[in-house]
């Protein structure tokens, strides 16, 4: 029976040694083992979410030669918020006063000064102290540091550095930094490899200002790192594909506000923008602008067209400019030096309307087709007269001569002014205008470039909207039939007029987007698009008139465009040459004559279509011809064999200088040709530009890096004086440099930058 007793108390016992021993062990999983677990839980913790802008897609061209691509750089992040916190915290501790100033405010149209914490003497104490120690420090503008302060707190990280070298970037790895709110990440970081070659194709991206970075943009964040977007270009046009698609992290921290770790489980990985194709050669490219450089161009265009498609396969503008410039800012010295530079690099000549000259005989040819008198004979006996002006031919002006009676190829190969003159008369202004609207003359093309010119077809619509106190004449007429009064056409509009005459009649719209590709799927193929086609109601033969006459200008021995005459292959052209003037520095009227050259190869099977526009030239067949001429020879070659190389090249270097004659140092001396026998001279009056060159339109600012102030300088110290009243005006507080932020391609899960983001 004592048996039985002393078994009950030992399994008694057991059970409560068993239970004691469960309770010790949940109480040590509990307040040890899953410590942290329970920490992040209580009152305080909490999760935030950052924003992660995808990187963008590449552009290429047609073959897949990379235009713009990315590049891994670095950059220093600080939550201003943070900063504040820690400084309070450590403030209430040794019981410190916050530092304050007072800026400027205007309400109501009331001026008063309000007060506000001074967060450069917090950023100084805080963190510049510490970059100082490890050798990382850089100066910034502290103003801007204060307006985004203002702006955003902690929302928007603010960019301390965005021009890390991985030596810097090493050393801030190396150490613990522990400090608030700052972050070292990987970003992507645009660059063009081929430097100024497209670079007005190209453009630049930035980053939004105030304005675009709205509270709704924010909505859901707590850390908002933008995406960069197109601000000129293609980069502008195809922005929409080739922006990527935002990825998430989301980070976890304790009651204290300090980051305990990341949430992996709901890490979203950001997503590589769309390629975009061009249908762009970027031989073609090279070939065109070497050409003009070789020619010792300061100011000018081509554009190559191809006639069966309407496809811009090069398009250059000189002088030009490296586009590098614009990333991750450009410095305000670069910038002032672009805007300030007299012969306007950043202008797209290319697309900008200019007076065409005799090159715009081909539009009127083909209003005297819709009229019925293509076969018609018109006398020139060296002037017209149109009310009490008397209008000349240049060969009057050049030896008191006339060219008789003329039919339309020679007219063409002769660019007879009296002929054109009579001839856009009898073909009427309603012909023209309707030619004009089918060949894209007179308003935009419709290529995927913000800064193009429409040009002007004038009429007296026109003429009503423009000048209500004149009224249209014949003699308008006759101006607008050699391209001259108020004319202005663009190289891209009449390398498009020239593909129409090369391929019988149909007038493609001229493009640059060739495709998009998502990986190696295709999102959009952009077929070729028809704007219009002569030869619904232009017969074959008749077409063919206007092509033998452009045939005679470089084959005949009485053509104005022997200079792009090329042995072995049929070259078609129509010479023109514009007079007009500008003011030099000093103010005075100087001449700056537009020099044209259309021309088309081979005749028979058109490839390819170009312009070339030479500024301050002496005529079209000696100066635009024989670069048109180099283009031609060298682009048409790539189908043998011909090599080009792939290659930087730097900005070229504009100048006002006149050009007497192009005359390559590796081309023989074109047949019968000398620098005063290309008749094509231009005649009348010369007449001003409508848009002064001086005066470049600038539709988008990029990202400027302002210049540091002594209060944020390398040396500065916390100590420094500080101006105690800021005025509030409105700056773009993205605008990149020390200041500023970039497009970010955040690392993937784990790694260094991971690591480095936890601290």
């Amino acid at each position: 029976m004592v048996v039985k007793y002393h078994f009950r108390l030992y399994l008694f016992t057991f059970a409560m040694l068993c239970g004691f021993g469960l309770l010790v062990f949940r109480l040590w999983s509990l307040q040890i083992d899953r410590h942290e677990e329970f920490a992040k839980m209580i009152p305080g913790a909490k999760k935030e979410r950052a924003r992660i802008p995808g990187p963008r897609g590449e552009i290429k061209d047609r073959n897949g030669v990379v235009l713009a691509t990315n590049k891994a750089s670095f950059e220093v992040r600080v939550n201003l918020a943070e900063v504040v916190a820690e400084y309070k915290r450590t403030a209430k501790i040794t019981k410190t006063p916050l530092p304050e100033i007072t800026f400027e405010i205007v309400e109501r149209g009331i001026r008063r000064q309000k007060p506000e914490l001074d967060i450069y003497k917090m950023f100084e104490e805080t963190i510049s102290s510490r970059m100082r120690e490890m050798g990382v420090h850089k100066g910034y503008p502290v103003d801007s540091l204060r307006v985004h302060y203002r702006s955003f707190g902690g929302a928007v990280p603010w960019v301390y550095r965005d021009d890390l070298t991985f030596t810097e970037f090493s050393r801030i790895a190396e150490h613990n930094l522990g400090l608030p709110g700052v972050t070292v990440a990987e970003r992507a970081s645009r660059v063009y490899p081929l430097k100024s070659v497209a670079c007005h194709i190209m453009g630049y991206v930035r980053l939004p200002d105030d304005q675009r970075v709205s509270a709704e943009d924010r909505k859901g964040w707590d850390y908002y790192v933008p995406d960069d977007f197109g601000g000129a270009g293609v980069e502008k046009s195809f922005d929409n594909y080739l922006r990527g698609k935002p990825g998430v992290r989301v980070m976890q921290r304790d009651q204290r506000g300090r980051p305990v770790g990341e949430v992996y489980d709901e890490y979203q990985e950001p997503r590589k923008g769309n390629d975009v194709y061009l249908t762009l050669d970027a031989r073609m490219q090279l070939i065109a602008d070497k050409a003009l450089r070789d020619a010792k161009v300061g100011r000018g265009a081509v554009v190559v067209i191809d006639p069966a498609t309407g496809e811009v396969l090069a398009l250059v503008s000189v002088p030009s400019y490296d586009p590098n410039q614009f990333i991750p800012s450009i410095q305000q010295a670069d910038w002032d030096a672009l805007l300030n530079n007299k012969t306007v690099p950043l202008l797209n000549r290319a697309v900008k309307g200019h007076a065409p000259g005799s090159t715009f005989k081909i539009p009127i040819s083909f209003a005297g087709c819709l009229a019925g008198i293509q076969k018609s004979h018109f006398n020139c006996g060296g002037s017209v007269t149109y009310g009490n002006t008397a209008m000349q031919c240049w060969i009057q002006r050049q030896s008191g001569g006339a060219h008789g009676s003329l039919n339309l190829s020679d007219a063409i190969k002769q660019s007879c002014n009296c002929f054109f003159y009579r001839y856009g008369n009898a073909a009427g202004i309603n012909n023209i205008t309707k030619v004009g609207k089918i060949l894209g003359v007179g308003e935009k093309t419709g290529i995927e470039l913000e800064d193009e010119d429409s040009g002007i077809l004038p009429n007296p619509e026109w003429l009503r909207a423009h000048r209500p106190n004149e009224r249209w004449s014949d003699g308008y007429t006759a101006n607008t039939s050699i391209g001259q009064g108020m004319v202005l056409a663009s190289p891209l509009q009449m390398a498009s007029v020239t593909a129409t005459v090369a391929n019988g009649g149909k007038s493609w719209n001229p493009h640059l987007l060739k495709r998009v590709m998502d990986r190696d799927q295709v999102v959009l193929d952009n077929p070729p698009s028809l704007r219009g086609d002569l030869s619904a109601s232009v017969k074959p033969d008749e077409i063919e008139i206007i092509r033998k006459g452009m045939w005679k200008v470089v084959n005949d021995p009485g053509g104005t465009g022997k200079g792009a005459k090329i042995t072995g292959v049929e070259v078609a052209g129509k010479t023109g040459t514009a007079q007009n003037w500008r003011r030099d520095a000093r103010g005075n009227k100087v001449d700056d004559n537009h020099t044209w050259f259309i021309s088309f190869a081979p005749y028979q099977n058109p490839k390819l279509a170009v312009c070339v526009l030479v500024q301050n030239g002496k005529s079209g067949g000696g100066c635009a011809a024989p670069v048109a001429r180099r283009v031609l020879e060298q682009c048409l070659a790539l189908e043998n064999g011909y090599q080009v190389a792939i290659e930087a090249l730097p900005p070229a270097e504009g100048h006002f200088d006149h050009i007497p004659m192009v005359q390559y140092a590796d081309a023989g001396v074109p047949e019968a040709l000398g620098a005063d026998e290309d008749g094509d001279t231009g005649v009348g009056a010369p007449v001003a530009e409508p848009v002064d060159d001086t005066a470049p339109r600038v539709n988008a600012t990029p990202n400027i890096r302002r210049r540091a102030d002594s209060a944020g300088s390398a040396g500065s110290s916390s100590g420094q004086n500080v101006p105690q009243a800021v005025p509030v005006r409105r700056v773009g507080i993205f605008n990149r440099g020390s200041s500023q932020d970039n497009n970010s391609s955040e690392p993937s899960k784990g790694g260094l930058f991971r690591r480095l983001f936890n601290r």
